[in-house]
């Protein structure tokens, strides 16, 4: 009987009294982190009233799709459709979440399992980059969009965004758990660095290839530096600098405004939800092998 006893309390799939001091905490904790997301669903809903009542309500009590509508509806200064800046962010978010995982996981894998000059420094040099923000190398980044003519093209939204350090820097981390006898077997078999690239490198790493999607994602989603400093045509700016526009437009009605900006807030938010929500398993499994505490 006391063996029974303690297998079901082993058991984690089973519950026992002494596991509710946990739920105590714990439950109450993910109420208070999951209020914002539940207020930004909420404020998409109201009406114009709602959004400007005092004191501030937290929950809609009258929900209304006219924000989504005014938003689909309204047109900016230019007379561009909302639909065009969404289908900006869309492309840029995709072609760069792509390359981005590929260019990551190639050189990660070059830089963990090859052997060759330099190798060290290059990696050295990627987690230095690591410390600076965008903001102390945004002269640089101008001046070199400048002199290679990518001013005021759809590729100035792109090629900025493909250097990623922390990509680079997590699926080398990850590499370095794959021991090197598998790759060496894979060699004596005949295989060539491309197969063993794509046929054992890729499925191992697949959590970290996820982690990568998941940051280069929200970077190039919640972006407005190219939009706002490397762009002058409004038909090639993207979603995230429309959003910040809405607030004030130009008639100068900023209620209206407002429920808009409430809406493209939604619009924003819920893909990054998603894939997290989708993901966030592997997530975790990467940071447990990247060496990050």
């Amino acid at each position: 009987m006391a063996s029974s006893f303690h297998g079901s309390r082993m058991n984690p799939d089973k519950f026992h009294l002494s596991q509710l001091k946990f739920y105590l905490f714990l439950i109450p904790l993910a109420i208070f982190m999951a209020m914002p997301i539940v207020y930004i669903f909420s404020h998409a809903f109201k009406p114009i009233d709602e959004l400007f009542a005092y004191p501030p309500r937290f929950f809609v009590d009258k929900p209304t799709i006219q924000n989504f509508a005014d938003l689909i509806n309204n047109r900016s200064e230019s007379g561009v459709p909302m639909s065009r800046y969404l289908f900006n962010s869309i492309i840029v978010t995709l072609v760069v979440v792509a390359i981005t995982v590929f260019i990551s996981s190639m050189a990660g894998y070059v830089l963990s399992k090859k052997k060759f000059k330099l190798k060290k420094m290059i990696f050295e040099l990627n987690t230095l980059a690591l410390m600076f923000v965008p903001a102390a190398v945004g002269i640089p980044t101008y001046l070199l969009i400048q002199q290679i003519g990518l001013l005021d093209t759809f590729w100035v939204h792109i090629l900025p965004m493909l250097a990623m350090p922390v990509g680079l820097f997590l699926l080398k981390q990850f590499i370095d758990q794959i021991p090197n006898e598998l790759i060496e077997a894979a060699q004596m078999d005949g295989a060539k660095d491309i197969q063993i690239y794509w046929k054992i490198i890729m499925p191992l790493v697949a959590p970290a290839l996820a982690t990568v999607a998941i940051l280069s994602f929200q970077a190039v989603w919640n972006s407005v530096e190219a939009s706002t400093l490397y762009i002058n045509d409004e038909n090639l700016k993207t979603f995230a600098f429309y959003m910040s526009t809405l607030t004030s437009d130009a008639a100068g009605n900023t209620v209206a405004g407002q429920g808009m900006a409430a809406a493209a807030a939604l619009i924003m938010f819920l893909p990054n939800l998603v894939i997290f929500i989708i993901l966030q398993s592997k997530v975790m499994n990467t940071m447990a092998h990247s060496g990050i505490k």
